[in-house]
């Protein structure tokens, strides 16, 4: 047997003594429906002895066959360095923001624990949403046109209307906001990236990444709110096959381009890459967003569509699942 260990910051206990809000309840609906399609995927597979860690204080549907340890208020982070001890490889889902996933994830590497997690200088690197932008134009990946901005920093006089301005360290849409007009902008607080606003079709691809192997999983579609602060309604199937063609090219340059920045470290588990496709079918009106080091809501609906568990496939580095079946759920 195969002991695994699925961590996911919201539901293991990251979000203790927090006060409750829209915010923070949206925040762990999306981390409950990641740890649950986790610990669903993961028990299909008969050779993996799966724990999960939950917060005492927080109800998570979990299947039968998985085990539960309970985690009490205050004792997050030893109880995930306890736990990862035990496991033959851990899963952890962590927001980028305040470098939450990389203390998580170099907790356990350093308590003697296996994170499926890339190395710490891809985290880093992937992390800082301008610091990604950076390496992916360097290596000729194609980027929006934008720059860094410091804490408090208003925009720039001759910056070219619409933007998108977000956090350089932020996960989803925490924090974006869509620049229409000079009067509209909100300062942000803390470093951030401004960019260019892209027109087009906005498309994740994810990656299971691992023993020199890069499998890419089929594209979706991302669909959001309109108006100037969207958030995040979820996926569905991209159809258009030359559309999946150029996102999976794009996504391959890059996972690539991050690793050579990276040392030539190997990306490893799951890394999720955001784009916007736009209307020239030659793709050089394409351009890549930003790459996340880490499990995507994504993850929920890719689950569906593979015949075997993908944590099986993410612990056996990135093997694609052996049967796909054809997305159609939204």
């Amino acid at each position: 047997m195969i002991r695994v260990l699925l961590y996911e910051w919201c539901c293991s206990g990251g979000l203790a003594g927090q006060l409750a809000g829209s915010d923070l309840e949206a925040l762990l609906a999306e981390g409950r429906l990641m740890l649950e399609a986790l610990a669903v995927d993961a028990a299909r597979d008969a050779d993996l002895d799966v724990t999960v860690l939950v917060d005492a204080e927080h109800k998570v549907r979990l299947p039968s066959a998985v085990h539960v340890a309970s985690v009490r208020p205050g004792e997050e982070l030893d109880s995930l360095v306890a736990a990862a001890t035990q496991a033959d490889w851990t899963l952890l889902v962590a927001p980028e923001t305040a470098g939450i996933l990389a203390d998580r994830v170099a907790r356990v590497r350093e308590a003697g624990g296996c994170p499926i997690a890339p190395a710490a200088a891809f985290l880093a690197l992937a992390a800082d949403k301008q610091a990604t932008i950076d390496a992916l134009a360097g290596a000729g990946v194609p980027v929006p046109a934008g720059r860094s901005l410091a804490a408090g920093e208003p925009i720039p006089a001759g910056f070219h209307l619409p933007a998108v301005c977000k956090a350089r360290a932020s996960a989803g849409c925490d924090g974006l906001q869509v620049i229409r007009t000079r009067e509209s902008v909100s300062l942000l607080p803390v470093a951030a990236r401004l960019e260019a606003f892209v027109p087009g079709t906005s498309v994740g691809v994810s990656c299971l990444c691992g023993g020199g192997d890069l499998a890419i999983l089929p594209p979706l579609r991302q669909r959001f709110t309109g108006g100037d602060a969207p958030h995040a309604l979820g996926h569905e199937a991209l159809s258009d096959s030359s559309l999946a063609a150029r996102a999976e090219q794009l996504a391959r340059r890059a996972v690539a381009a991050l690793e050579r920045v990276a040392g030539g470290e190997r990306a490893s588990g799951w890394v999720g890459i955001d784009m916007i496709l736009g209307s020239r079918e030659d793709g050089r009106s394409d351009r890549v967003l930003e790459v996340n080091p880490r499990l995507t809501t994504s993850f929920a609906m890719h689950s569906r569509g593979a015949s075997t568990s993908l944590v099986r496939s993410m612990i056996d580095r990135a093997a694609p699942p052996r049967h796909y079946a054809s997305l159609s759920v939204r």
